[in-house]
């Protein structure tokens, strides 16, 4: 993975992710350009799949300033590449398992393309919530027990 353009920090907060896996995305001149500024927001995006394809939406892409008229709209849908064989295996697994499409991050591979991390989630419910921060107090106690120990020495 190369060069993280935007994240999607709530979406480990809000969901359990399953699963994960890379796509393309489908960018006009001015969303790239847009894009390698970081100006992009993925807050509340999500991915769809609809008629055999998959579709990234509510990325808020925001108009690249050299931009003319014919600058490209912030808030449109845009398509996911991916293989065949992919989008069937996400869409029954979202279908049959209740299953979320949830973008986690933007990035750059090694050859220059923008990819979206996208996560096959599932919702927390509030007590998820709580644990998850138990948990993670716990771990924070045991580590801070960890380091006082091993300064008394």
């Amino acid at each position: 993975m190369g060069k993280t353009v935007a994240q999607n920090r709530k979406a480990r907060h809000l969901y359990t992710i399953e699963d994960t896996l890379e796509a393309g995305i489908e960018l006009t001149g001015t969303e790239i350009k847009s894009v390698r500024d970081s100006n992009l927001n993925l807050k509340d995006a999500y991915a769809r799949i609809e008629r055999g394809e998959a579709w990234l939406v509510g990325v808020h892409i925001a108009p690249w300033a050299g931009g003319n008229r014919n600058n490209h709209e912030p808030l449109r849908t845009r398509k996911l590449l991916l293989h065949r064989r992919q989008i069937d295996e996400l869409m029954g697994r979202t279908k049959a398992k209740g299953l979320t499409l949830v973008p986690l991050s933007v990035y750059f591979n090694d050859r220059g393309r923008a990819k979206v991390e996208i996560g096959l989630a599932r919702g927390k419910k509030s007590y998820d919530h709580r644990r998850d921060i138990a948990e993670r107090d716990a771990k924070r106690d045991m580590a801070r027990e960890v380091a006082d120990s091993m300064r008394g020495r």
